[in-house]
């Protein structure tokens, strides 16, 4: 499982250091696409075969289906740890999650993201401001 938050650089290539703790999870490659919020998501291949056959099992003549299903097949791209555990982030990936050098991994059991600093900081402040609303609304849920 993937937990925890952690602060890394993107170097001049695109290419970020994945936390030592979650690269044996990625030994047979990942997926990283576009996620909510400006975010990008990273799944291993086993988690990315459980989202994409939900994905394409959506129906297809619903407009809202067909484009969470392009946001999150087009965009996605096989990605590999080099030697060093770094992952190289696509340009187009960089761009819609605005990376920029300073950036922050965070761990949610099944996939992590990969955030811009300043983007996480803001969402993190305001949910955590919220977070009492959050909890309410959820208790709806059963959680």
């Amino acid at each position: 499982m993937f937990i925890g938050e952690f602060s890394h650089n993107l170097d001049n290539k695109g290419r970020i250091a994945v936390p030592a703790k979650f690269r044996n999870k990625l030994t047979a490659g990942a997926i990283i696409t576009r996620g909510l919020d400006r975010c990008l998501f990273v799944f291993d291949s086993k988690e990315w075969e459980i989202l994409a056959q939900k994905l394409i099992s959506l129906p297809l003549a619903q407009a809202n289906s067909r484009a969470f299903t392009r946001l999150m097949l087009a965009g996605a791209a096989d990605v590999e740890l080099d030697k060093q555990g770094r992952i190289l982030i696509p340009d187009y990936l960089r761009e819609y999650a605005g990376l920029k050098k300073q950036s922050v991994i965070t761990g949610l059991y099944n996939r992590f993201e990969i955030w811009d600093a300043e983007s996480w900081k803001q969402y993190k402040t305001k949910t955590e401001s919220q977070s009492d609303e959050i909890a309410e609304k959820l208790s709806e849920l059963g959680i």
